[in-house]
This record gives structure tokens, C-alpha cells and sequence, in this order.
């Protein structure tokens, strides 16, 4: 995990969607979007800062990375994502 970055609630929600996601399919932005109650762009910012590029000179965690498919773009989580999921408490968030 990278130093330069917490996991804020609005990341968290972001892991555990993309944790939920069938295979390795990932999550197209607007379904992302919809299941957080954001809009696309809000949520593409978010994984912009989640990725690997580097803002600022400081680089991100790596957690996720976006590829566009097609027409349209999808949000998948990488290894170091999944190892981040995997190191965080219960959802303690009931549906």
C-alpha cells in the first residue's frame, strides 16, 4: 500500500463494489456510479487517485486500474486492490 494515500470511505465502498464483481469482469463506471449513489465522473476521479499514476509527483496505491471496453470504460481491481479488500474489517455497513 502506498504511504501517500488513505483509504477514505468513499475508496473503501469503491474496493468492496469492485471485490463483488463476478471473475474478472469489473464494473463499467456508470453501474459503479449507480451502486454508490455517485455520478461517473465522480467516481472516475476517485479512481483516478486510486491508481498508479502519478499526481503530483506522489504515486498512487495501485489499487485499481480502468480500461476502456468497447465503448465504454470499466473499473477492475488489481492484485494490490484485492490484498487491500482482503486486509480491511468487516462491512459493518447492513443492507
Amino acid at each position: 500500500m502506498n504511504a501517500g494515500f488513505d483509504a477514505d470511505a468513499f475508496s473503501i465502498a469503491i474496493l468492496r463494489a469492485l471485490a463483488e464483481a463476478p471473475g474478472e469482469g469489473g464494473m463499467s463506471l456508470p453501474r459503479l456510479g449507480k451502486r454508490l449513489g455517485q455520478g461517473a465522473s465522480v467516481v472516475m476521479r476517485q479512481l483516478t487517485l486510486m491508481g498508479d499514476a502519478a499526481l503530483g509527483g506522489v504515486r498512487g496505491p495501485g489499487w485499481v486500474r480502468v480500461v476502456q471496453q468497447d465503448e465504454r470504460w470499466v473499473a477492475h481491481l488489481t492484485d494490490a486492490g484485492r490484498a487491500m479488500v482482503d486486509s480491511l474489517p468487516a462491512d459493518d455497513n447492513p443492507c
